[in-house]
């Protein structure tokens, strides 16, 4: 890169990567190799400099500097005077500017380290702590994942990430706002509202104030009495209309807006506010109850989310941030992959601890959308010391972000950390910590307490995964039996057929990998010529953190596809086995309910181009496994499955409607004659699971490679092989087709003459900017669908109705050896 003789302009919020960046001084980061070309970033000291012109404080004024985001280790000064040490990106941090100001222009400058070189110095004073990768995140309060995880790129940023404010103010100030909404039994929506307030340490800084708050037209004052710096106002609103998870309900929303004022005394019915505002505050909230059920019961102990007094069923994904160079997440991105996620079906998303406290923006949209919040703390997968600085930092981070996310009627769950507990008892932590402290204290003491003291009307859990109520030593806490569960053996060591092997009450995380849509790797993960890497390219595995991950790829889809050896066609592959995989796993658990009270899938999201867990990629387009998700996330659904040893029927109704209906279950060949039928009326309650019996003759094929059992159920469908698809006879080309334009593209009409095994178009190889409405359509013969392609480019017909667009499992298996073969 060019050498810095004069700096460069700076955007705040923003870091040095997307500075450099934007004065073309380094290359796109997440193009091809250059994540390695960068590496240098990391061990660099960096400086942000400005002028400012700040006029001193008037008598009784406060003048502060309010950092809202500083990325990470820094010293911040006013000509050469410091001002602050900071070393926590999580963090806001405020500074008392009276003292420093002088006429004229002054030159606020602040000093970046390198967080690497902080961290592992910390590792030498205090000792080493086991962690998941090479280097020690565990010694900073800096985003985990920015050090490299395996599905992120290893992009130390440092910069100023949020934004940097000279606040002036007089008398006080409100230093927080917590709304604590409840709803009594009645119906009535109460709002504690708890304001803190901060105080100019001035003279006529120590008077009476009021605080005025005001929600859906109702209003009420609280004194805040000289000297003092809290109150807390109560209001009532009746029959106050209940916010609802998505699919249970609406999402009514209200602004509540608080005042602060000097009082007076002589008011007659007592102080109320006179004189200017001196602070004012506004969010919107819900009225909503939330509880975990965490009770003792016949099968171990529970883990069911209940929201104003209805039992959940979570269908969730884990988050992790939307983009590495965080100052790029807008909140048009954010409503983009939030309603990604209402696609999906999902009502839950799960902001994982070794990423970052989201924005407003984040919790307003899920707000909107009904989508719950499952928020971890920011410890993951690592031992974390618990001596100082590190404690107080851990601990004051946590009282900042619980007190703000406070009005957030999607928030329902703090959780203490990610594997740390688990970590502790599996990984060899023990001995290689020799009993040093390692976050113990922070899952069951520290972090519940600020909980419990600042946010007391939402459950805590230890840790993701953890069994509540039970120490540490007594039930693992990864028990299935108990609390929540991680199911990564599959993705790690055995075939995604052994999901059905486990009932868990709750599953937060369980997933397996894929590679991005070809778009994306034809943007960014690209051969020396230009061409999309292969899977053995240095490129292509730059971008595939996992370790052993293409291996465990082939592995994943041999016993099921069997393994391509044409890299377009090991493409596909690999995708479609992540849908399949992940799509099992979902069906298995929802048709447990409500013994298995949820399924939260690794991982939504991803923060740059990669193959990995994601249902989206990181160009923001959804993979084959997004449309897995939706499928198994439905409403409703109908699935066959193990019970006692023998298939049956599972209908699934997450609905508050009664489902009623005849099920048609018919045992065909391939190509479409009726071995046996038979007809079912069922009935599943709203909210509820059935289990029914299929009868032998439709569940005992006479030959399994050429049958298949297929299921119909109102709108739904299940189509269950006794074989994989490897061992299955499926026809290499079992449609007929036809295309046709439509004003804002094509309609492409299909029809089977056999079983069509997940027919997808995968139209982003013709443009990149394309969409289509459906895939992973599975047809018996006789069937037909019609898929919408929008698009503004002009394309040939013959190409959607080809490889490499149009694909199934059956021209995948056609180019691979049976099983035993």
């Amino acid at each position: 890169m060019a050498h810095l003789r004069t700096g460069v302009p700076a955007h705040v919020p923003g870091t040095t990567h997307t500075d450099l960046l934007a004065a073309g001084l380094i290359p796109d980061p997440y193009l091809d190799g250059n994540e390695e070309l960068l590496g240098w970033m990391k061990r660099v000291d960096w400086a942000y400099e400005r002028p400012l012109a700040i006029p001193p404080a008037a008598p009784g004024e406060r003048v502060d500097l309010v950092l809202q985001g500083v990325d990470t280790v820094a010293t911040v000064r006013l000509d050469g005077t410091v001002l602050a040490r900071t070393a926590n990106q999580h963090r806001t941090h405020r500074v008392d500017l009276r003292g420093d100001l002088r006429p004229g222009q002054q030159v606020l400058r602040v000093e970046l380290a390198s967080a690497l070189t902080h961290a592992e110095a910390e590792a030498a004073r205090l000792g080493p702590r086991p962690l998941a990768y090479p280097q020690p995140f565990n010694m900073v309060r800096k985003m985990a994942c920015s050090f490299g995880w395996d599905w992120g790129p290893d992009l130390q940023t440092a910069g100023l990430w949020r934004p940097v404010v000279v606040e002036r103010w007089s008398v006080a100030r409100l230093a927080s706002v917590r709304p604590l909404v409840s709803v009594l039994p009645d119906g009535t929506g109460v709002v504690q509202v708890v304001v803190d307030v901060e105080r100019s340490g001035l003279a006529g800084g120590d008077v009476p104030l009021v605080v005025t708050a005001r929600v859906a037209g109702v209003d009420t004052v609280a004194e805040v009495h000289a000297g003092a710096t809290s109150a807390t106002a109560r209001l009532e609103v009746a029959h106050a209309p209940l916010w609802w998870p998505v699919g249970h309900g609406a999402q009514p929303l209200h602004e509540l807006v608080v005042e602060l004022r000097a009082a007076d005394p002589a008011a007659p019915a007592g102080p109320r506010g006179t004189g200017p505002v001196l602070g004012s505050w506004a969010r919107r909230i819900g009225f909503r109850t939330v509880e975990l059920d965490t009770a003792p019961d016949d099968h171990g102990a529970a883990f069911t989310l209940r929201v104003n007094g209805r039992s959940v069923f979570v269908r969730g994904a884990n988050w992790i941030p939307d983009d590495h160079l965080l100052t790029r997440i807008t909140r048009e991105r954010l409503a983009a992959r939030l309603d990604q996620a209402l696609g999906a079906h999902l009502n839950l998303l799960r902001v994982w601890g070794g990423g970052i406290y989201e924005s407003e923006d984040f919790y307003d949209l899920c707000d909107e959308r009904g989508l719950l919040v499952w928020q971890d703390f920011l410890l993951a997968c690592a031992a974390y010391p618990e001596e100082e600085p590190l404690r107080s930092e851990i601990e004051a981070e946590a009282r900042e972000h619980v007190a703000r996310l406070t009005p957030h009627p999607s928030l329902v769950l703090w959780n203490g950390g990610n594997e740390n507990l688990w970590g502790f008892l599996d990984w060899g932590w023990q001995e290689e910590l020799e009993g040093r402290t390692w976050g113990h204290a922070y899952a069951t003491q520290i972090l519940p307490a600020v909980v419990a003291e600042l946010d007391p009307t939402r459950p805590y859990v230890a840790n993701s995964p953890a069994s509540p109520g039970h120490d540490l030593h007594d039930v693992h806490p990864n028990d299935l039996d108990h609390g929540s569960h991680h199911q990564w053996d599959v993705w790690n060591r055995v075939d995604y057929s052994t999901y059905r092997d486990e009932v868990p009450r709750f599953c937060s995380e369980f997933g397996f990998q894929g590679p991005p849509t070809w778009a994306t790797l034809r943007r960014a993960v690209r051969a020396e010529d230009g061409s999309v890497a292969g899977k053995e390219h240095p490129t292509f595995l730059l971008h595939q953190k996992a370790a052993d991950g293409n291996a465990k790829l082939d592995r994943g889809m041999a016993p099921h596809l069997g393994v391509p050896a044409d890299f377009t066609d090991w493409h596909w592959a690999g995708q479609l086995n992540q849908a399949r995989a992940v799509r099992f796993a979902i069906e298995h658990y929802r048709s447990w309910w409500p013994t298995t009270a949820g399924a939260i899938v690794w991982q939504l999201n991803d923060c740059w181009p990669v193959t990995s867990w994601a249902a989206v990629d990181g160009d923001g387009r959804p993979k084959p496994l997004w449309w897995a998700m939706r499928a198994a996330f439905a409403d409703r659904l109908v699935t066959v499955q193990p019970r006692d040893g023998r298939e049956s029927l599972v209908v699934v109704n997450d609905t508050p409607v009664l489902w009623k209906a005849t099920a048609v279950l018919e045992r065909q060949t391939l190509e479409g004659q009726v071995l046996a039928r038979t007809e079912l009326p069922l009935t599943v309650g709203a909210w509820s699971a059935g289990t029914f019996a299929i009868a032998a003759a439709l569940r005992t094929p006479d030959d399994p490679t050429h049958e298949v059992l297929l299921v119909t159920l109102d709108r739904s469908r299940a189509v269950h092989t006794w074989v994989e698809d490897v061992d299955l006879a499926l026809a290499p080309a079992p449609v007929r087709t036809r295309v046709h334009p439509v004003p804002d593209g094509y309609e492409v009409q299909v029809t089977a003459a056999s079983l069509v095994r997940d027919l997808t178009l995968l139209v982003d190889r013709l443009d990149p900017d394309a969409s289509v409405d459906e895939a992973l359509v599975t047809l018996p013969a006789g069937a037909s669908t019609t898929f919408r392609v929008r698009t503004s480019a002009v394309l040939d017909p013959a190409d959607l109705v080809a490889a490499p667009v149009m694909r199934s499992a059956n021209d995948l298996v056609a180019t691979t050896q049976p099983s035993g073969a």
